[in-house]
């Protein structure tokens, strides 16, 4: 068993972690950029995006693709989950599930795979946006 690499906690690192902590819902690595010019920190987009891949690497950060593609980042819990995302404000939620896990094995198993992994996403309107459109 490898035992993964020990990352350095620098600045830059610390500052992307920070704004991603205290973001509502995933955020792209433009907006992360800008947040953090806006908090006057130097970190470059390049050290941004290479930050990102660290973390979602280590397990910190959860990376999913939007609708039109794009990549976007949020600070998420170590366990195993998914995720109901609002199509409008991108608010998520993180949502656990078993039937969805044995769904997923059932499906695995019918067509003769192991260690199979997977990723449900649930898009939709929440409730304040679906609100505000009424």
């Amino acid at each position: 068993m490898s035992v993964p690499p020990v990352r350095r906690e620098t600045r830059q690192r610390a500052a992307v972690a920070s704004v991603l902590a205290g973001a509502d819902g995933f955020l792209s690595a433009q907006q992360l950029h800008a947040r953090l010019r806006e908090q006057e920190s130097r970190v470059g987009l390049a050290t941004v995006y290479r930050t990102l891949q660290q973390l979602c690497a280590d397990g910190e950060v959860d990376m999913l693709r939007t609708a039109d593609g794009e990549s976007v980042y949020r600070r998420c819990s170590a366990h195993h989950h998914h995720h109901l995302i609002c199509r409008i404000c991108r608010r998520s939620i993180e949502i656990s599930n078993a039937s969805i896990e044995r769904w997923a094995e059932r499906i695995a198993e019918e067509n003769g795979f192991a260690e199979v992994e997977h990723v449900v996403e649930l898009y939709g309107i929440c409730s304040s946006c679906a609100a505000e459109s009424a």
